[in-house]
């Protein structure tokens, strides 16, 4: 997976932390957890507040 893979990381974390709040989550968090992902395979300093919120928002909407 990398940054652009919005859904799919989006997925992969709501099966790693499907107790998390992810409406009040810290960016800082949530760029540890992406990098922490199996399979994913980005540079973390690519990310941007603008792909966190994408990311974000796409938890949020997988678990809706």
């Amino acid at each position: 997976m990398k940054w652009a893979d919005v859904l799919d990381i989006a997925i992969a974390l709501e099966e790693r932390h499907p107790d998390a709040d992810n409406v009040n989550l810290r960016f800082t968090d949530l760029h540890a957890w992406v990098c922490a992902l199996p399979g994913f395979d980005d540079e973390p300093t690519k990310s941007n507040e603008k792909i966190l919120e994408a990311i974000q928002m796409a938890w949020i909407d997988e678990r809706d």
